[in-house]
């Protein structure tokens, strides 16, 4: 049982710091020429980056770098609450504020990538010279969040303290 807390908390510092890296990190889109990115915050082209975006303007955008955050503060929250459950909880309760602090975080993960994936997955952000792109690692990590964030939720929600 203590392997099996040990590697939820493992595999969940290790999506709390993807979640970051996903959402700071200017790697959403990637021209297939490698010479130009573009993430939530900044276009970066040639190796230098500009606060400029392309979609600047966009409230999808907005929306996007909105949901981002709040899976990070609810990961982060969770996270906190699992370890306040594991020292103070009494034997046989299950983790259930952790566990719903966590699916809303997988929540807040699906809306935003969704939203991103709806509305610029086809290269939009590029100017008109850039037709071919594809997605970066920071849109990937986003994703492999998801999948985790739900899989610890879940965890969570089944698990008991022994």
């Amino acid at each position: 049982m203590l392997v099996l807390l040990a590697g939820i908390f493992v595999v969940h510092i290790a999506t709390v710091i993807m979640l970051f890296v996903s959402t700071i990190a200017n790697v959403w889109m990637v021209s297939n020429t490698g010479l130009a990115s573009v993430g939530l915050w900044k276009n970066c082209t040639n190796n230098s980056c500009t606060d400029s975006l392309s979609y600047a303007g966009e409230d999808a955008l907005k929306t996007v770098q909105a949901f981002m955050i709040l899976s990070i503060i609810f990961s982060v929250i969770s996270l906190l609450v699992f370890v306040f459950q594991l020292f103070t909880m009494e034997k046989g309760n299950r983790f259930f504020l952790s566990g719903a602090t966590k699916l809303v975080c997988w929540l807040c993960i699906l809306v935003g990538v969704s939203i991103y994936t709806n509305r610029y997955a086809n290269c939009s952000a590029f100017s008109q010279s850039e037709s071919e792109c594809h997605h970066g690692y920071s849109y990937i990590l986003a994703w492999i969040c998801f999948c985790f964030s739900f899989i610890i939720g879940i965890l969570y929600l089944v698990l008991r303290k022994k």
